[in-house]
């Protein structure tokens, strides 16, 4: 039996449809939700912060890609 009878759900991968619409949802909410200048403010403290070394070097991580 496929995993898409047995849970119902379609498997759909990278580029998923649901996923997607389900994000854009959430964006949308948040901006919404008038806590964005908040949650940048909080999220500049942290860059500021003690924790600020970590993000950076998070960041550039990030940004570099898998390191395979």
């Amino acid at each position: 039996m496929s995993d898409e009878k047995k849970t119902g759900q379609k498997l759909e991968g990278e580029g998923s449809y649901t996923a997607s619409k389900k994000f854009q949802k959430d964006q949308r909410e948040f901006a919404k939700s008038g806590k964005v200048d908040e949650k940048a403010r909080e999220a500049a403290d942290a860059i500021d912060g003690a924790e600020g070394d970590d993000l950076e070097k998070a960041r550039k991580e990030a940004s570099d890609g898998p390191n395979v």
